[in-house]
């Protein structure tokens, strides 16, 4: 077989690592557990008051119970002093190896109106764009830009973020969140080009309506819940084992040709009129 067409070699189990940044519910938790049950130890970043912890301890749990190894932090992703905190424990945990996988399925921001023209309701502030574009979208570059620089993102690791039908459709009180999926797609298509060279792909998923904590926070959810279970032919709303399975399954060496897409996982929600 010809050398650049040959997949990288498949590491041994108990040396792969993934890099989950919002692993305590959601995408995020349930792609952890996933690969961690694949044979991945996961490394989780994750940011939960004390009164939500308990999801957090249920996902490392599991992920125990599978006898992976399982690091988490409880901070702020976008921090760039507590990024640097996390990477020097993995980096010493890793004993020279790298990630395998990132995943950036992070959903902090604010759902307000850029304009507002009734006295009872707030308009977005700057401060609010900024915090949601940073966390959102922007800070995948940083993580990636220090993974690099550390040599913790080799040939054949697997960059990979999640978007939502939101970064190109108009959703009342979320156009800070629907620009950062838009940045986000655009800043996969830029490390998918530069990373390119050396073996990494970058790619974003796109998964269907999902009932996560996320949408429940966005107002008229359960009208998009309904409409979504209505328009998906395979009947339901997409689930976070569907997309956490692709994961697994796009983490393998024979995805290794395709990056810099928006993958949809989505029972072909989106190709029905």
């Amino acid at each position: 077989m010809d050398a650049e067409l040959a997949p990288p070699a498949e590491p041994l189990a108990d040396t792969r690592w993934a890099l989950i940044l919002g692993a305590s519910s959601g995408f995020g938790g349930a792609t952890a557990v996933a690969l961690a049950e694949a044979g991945y130890n996961i490394c989780g970043v994750h940011l939960d008051m004390r009164s939500r912890m308990a999801g957090a301890d249920e996902i490392r749990n599991r992920i125990a119970a599978t006898g992976r190894q399982v690091a988490f932090f409880n901070v702020n992703a976008a921090d760039p002093e507590k990024r640097q905190e996390v990477l020097d424990a993995m980096e010493a945990k890793l004993g020279g190896d790298g990630f395998r996988v990132l995943l950036h399925s992070l959903a902090f921001g604010t759902l307000q109106p850029f304009v507002t023209l009734e006295g009872d309701q707030k308009r977005i502030s700057q401060k609010q764009v900024d915090m949601t574009l940073d966390v959102m979208a922007h800070s995948l570059v940083y993580w990636t830009q220090d993974l690099m620089a550390r040599g913790l993102l080799r040939r054949g690791s697997r960059i990979l973020a999640m978007t939502s039908g939101g970064g190109s459709r108009v959703i009342p009180t979320y156009g800070a969140v629907s620009a950062a999926k838009a940045a986000l797609e655009s800043h996969i298509r830029q490390l998918a080009m530069e990373l390119a060279p050396q073996g990494i792909t970058a790619n974003a998923i796109l998964a269907g309506v999902t009932d996560t904590p996320a949408l429940r926070r966005i107002p008229g959810n359960e009208r998009i819940i309904e409409w979504a279970t209505r328009r998906n032919p395979g009947g339901r709303l997409t689930t976070t084992a569907d997309v956490a399975r692709f994961i697994v399954m796009w983490a393998g060496p024979g995805s290794q040709w395709a990056t810099g897409n928006v993958l949809h996982v989505d029972g072909g929600e989106e190709i029905v009129a």
